[in-house]
């Protein structure tokens, strides 16, 4: 699948014993972001990451997303640049960055749209074990919004 010397032509993309970077972060969907333009994302995410060897998770519900990269660092760090950078989205909350020498959670998944049901609980956990004051601001923010929204309807706002 890759030419790179010594990197794994595996289809299943799991690399044991490399040093992976983790990047988890929950966002609000600016004005007008709704299902069409997640579908987009998700279809350039699969294509580009691919290349990239980066795969992960994308949650999307009530106009937020939650989503979950892990990768070699160097791509995972200019992964990160392009998401601060994004219009589609802000209230940036990093819930967990790292890096490790570990096997991939999402080995074949360069990069899947996971169904909403549980966003909630997974930020007011975040929410609880956040420390710092801008992180602790921006979950709340997203936690109104949420609030304020059905779950099912999904959209920016």
């Amino acid at each position: 699948m890759f030419d790179e010397p010594g990197f794994p032509r595996d289809a299943d993309l799991e690399y044991s014993g490399m040093a992976l970077e983790t990047f988890v972060y929950c966002s609000r969907a600016s004005k007008g972001v709704g299902d069409v333009e997640v579908n987009r994302i998700i279809d350039f995410s699969q294509r580009s990451n691919a290349a990239r060897r980066i795969t992960g998770m994308l949650v999307f519900g009530s106009g937020v997303f939650f989503q979950w990269v892990e990768g070699p660092p160097t791509e995972v760090k200019s992964l990160i640049k392009s998401i601060y950078g994004d219009s589609r989205h802000h209230d940036i909350v990093e819930l967990d960055r790292s890096v490790d020498n570990r096997e991939r959670l999402y080995p074949a998944w360069e990069m899947e749209r996971v169904e909403a049901d549980d966003i909630r609980t997974v930020l007011q956990d975040a929410l609880e074990s956040a420390e710092d004051e801008n992180s602790v601001a921006a979950l709340k923010r997203i936690l109104v919004h949420l609030g304020s929204a059905p779950l099912a309807s999904l959209g920016g706002s």
